[in-house]
């Protein structure tokens, strides 16, 4: 994806609502697969919500939420800390947690309690003893598309899904490789999702390794891997290829002479070398 259609996508999010706007901007990029466009707008909303914590996590914020709560339990309204969310532009997961927390607070005899008892709660609501509060806080947890306990098992999941396209894949072509267990056990600190036992040449470019990543590739979050992981992982195996599944900016891929190639797919045309030192091209049998 080109950065001038990555930055028309991001200028058309809504910046009044912080749910429920994945098919208005998905019906105005057609072209674009609606996993891409779901996983740019996890990325900016989450950033959004990470820059504006500050403000809604304050102690005067949190005094207003909390009476905004209270006065809509005594006037027996529903969707309370949906509706506050919605109106306060506040992430409703996170919202709850903190009422959740100054609930728990004031139960405590004005103490807080530890943050793994409210994150099991968060979990499983029906471990809050009050029925009001343990309602609005699943509700918002189940309507909230960005964070939460539901959307970190759904991410790991979709995370999971993609490393076992990778390495059926993998064995589909008869490569052989390791993947991260295995080099823990080597006592590697940074690993790939997989190591290839025997390199192999996309469009000219060694490949020793493979990260699959299912999400988009934009600029900060690439930028963050780079330094986090991918220089890591070749300073230790040498040249490798990342997967960027739901896709990334073009304009990123620029490292591949040093030795980090981009890609949205496993590569069909590839370059195999195998022992005996003969190269076989993929589908195009031995040379």
């Amino acid at each position: 994806m080109k950065l001038e259609l990555y930055n028309e996508i991001v200028k058309a999010i809504p910046v009044n609502t912080s749910r429920g706007y994945l098919s208005q901007v998905a019906a105005r990029f057609p072209g674009v697969p609606k996993k891409t466009i779901g996983s740019i707008l996890s990325q900016e909303y989450q950033r959004k919500t990470r820059k504006s914590h500050h403000y809604h996590s304050n102690q005067d914020a949190l005094e207003h939420d909390y009476s905004v709560y209270l006065t809509g339990v005594e006037a027996k309204q529903e969707h309370i800390l949906l509706t506050l969310a919605d109106t306060t532009d506040q992430n409703a997961s996170m919202l709850a947690r903190r009422i959740l927390d100054k609930y728990l607070a004031e139960q405590n005899g004005g103490k807080s309690v530890h943050k793994s008892i409210v994150s099991s709660m968060i979990k499983d609501p029906n471990l809050i003893d009050d029925p009001v509060l343990a309602r609005e806080v699943f509700e918002c947890i189940v309507c909230d598309d960005y964070y939460g306990p539901y959307v970190e098992s759904i991410k790991r999941s979709v995370g999971h899904e993609y490393e076992f396209k990778l390495t059926k894949t993998l064995d589909e072509l008869g490569l052989s490789y390791i993947e991260e267990d295995q080099m823990r056990e080597r006592g590697y600190d940074k690993t790939p999702d997989v190591k290839l036992e025997i390199p192999i040449a996309v469009d000219g470019h060694i490949v020793n390794w493979v990260e699959s990543k299912a999400s988009f590739g934009d600029e900060m979050s690439h930028r963050g891997y780079l330094k986090d992981q991918f220089w890591a992982y070749w300073n230790r195996f040498g040249p490798g290829m990342v997967i960027y599944w739901f896709g990334f900016i073009d304009e990123l891929d620029v490292n591949q002479d040093k030795g980090i190639i981009l890609r949205d797919s496993f590569p069909e045309n590839i370059v195999k070398m195998n022992p005996l030192l003969k190269q076989e091209v993929t589908g195009q049998g031995k040379s």
